[in-house]
């Protein structure tokens, strides 16, 4: 039996300092593989050979939201996502997802999405946390829900 294959992503639960945080719509589209629901999501990616976790985090946050700057980034926990990633070979491999809390600057208010999603919106913790239980434990779901705003 072959060993499981994870890759490695970097997310950010991005705060705005008004107690919200920022979702984006999935564009299930711009994916391969077979297609699902569309569901929630927040900014991050893999991490690519040669990146750290924390250079992949920026990249990626800027490359999904346009947001250039972040300040405050802080580990809020790693989880493994149920979401599988086709390898093109018949394979999969499944994302082990390291999560940070991170605030916007103030004058970052205008998002640009990247091809990779359709919508975003600004939403409550609890909203956050019910929004992204479709990729994330309930672990992970309930840290969002605790979170100070």
């Amino acid at each position: 039996m072959a060993e499981k294959i994870y890759h490695l992503g970097a997310k950010a639960l991005l705060g705005n300092g008004r107690g919200q945080f920022l979702v984006l719509k999935v564009n299930q589209a711009h994916f391969k593989g077979p297609k699902g629901h569309d569901y929630w999501d927040i900014p991050g990616g893999r991490v690519l050979d040669g990146d750290t976790i924390e250079e992949t985090l920026l990249r990626e946050v800027a490359e999904e939201t346009g947001l250039s700057s972040l300040v405050s980034c802080t580990p809020l926990d790693t989880v493994v996502s149920p979401i599988e990633i086709p390898l093109g070979d018949g394979r999969t491999a499944g994302l082990v997802l390291t999560i940070y809390t991170c605030e916007t600057p103030q004058h970052h208010a205008d998002i640009r999405l990247s091809a990779e999603h359709t919508a975003f919106a600004w939403v409550s913790k609890d909203e956050a946390a019910e929004l992204l239980a479709h990729k994330y434990p309930a672990s992970f779901t309930e840290k969002v829900r605790a979170l100070r705003p």
